[in-house]
């Protein structure tokens, strides 16, 4: 697993010991921030079910300013503050061990992106979009990025995220909504 493009492209991350986590590959991982535009000017990332932070030190790696990474496996917080330490981002990256539920009642501003991809047998996706949604987490205008199953699907509409589409890779389904503020 490494960084695949931007300021800190190509550099390798560590991983979470055992079987406990599933990083996103680098070719998933590479399409989705090439459909996002390739590079970001500033903004923050949620990185939910961070993992190894590799969703969210890609995104920093491609211009975003500030991640915030969620986990409550004490191993992965670990490996999110070696990657982010190896990688000179740490200043950058907030780390918070805890369920993502109770970690979203802390947070006060908006992010421009948020990638979620729990484990798949645990997913609470649509549950996890209308917390966002509700606690008005998102900027007006930014995308949520839902990682699943390939046999899953998810509604058109949930609360002020409208689906953009979706995209299968493999067993993997990428789902893009983009939050839009009615009037």
């Amino acid at each position: 697993m490494r960084v695949v493009a931007g300021k800190y492209g190509s550099r390798r991350l560590e991983s979470v010991p055992g079987q406990t986590t599933r990083p996103t590959s680098d070719k998933v991982k590479g399409a989705v921030f090439s459909s996002l535009g390739g590079s970001f000017e500033k903004g923050r990332i949620l990185d939910c079910y961070s993992g190894t932070g590799n969703i969210a030190l890609e995104a920093l790696s491609r211009g975003m300013e500030e991640a915030v990474c969620v986990d409550q496996d004490h191993r992965a917080v670990k490996v999110i503050r070696a990657n982010a330490m190896a990688l000179g981002v740490l200043n950058q990256v907030q780390i918070i061990k805890a369920n993502i539920f109770s970690a979203l009642d802390q947070m006060k501003m908006p992010f421009d992106l948020v990638y979620i991809d729990p484990p798949y047998q645990k997913e609470q996706n649509v549950k996890l979009l209308e917390a966002l949604d509700r606690l008005e987490l998102v900027c007006d205008t930014g995308i949520v990025v839902v990682e699943s199953l390939s046999s899953q699907s998810f509604p058109e509409q949930i609360g002020h995220f409208t689906k953009q589409r979706e995209k299968t890779y493999r067993n993997t389904k990428i789902t893009y909504y983009r939050k839009e503020t009615r009037e």
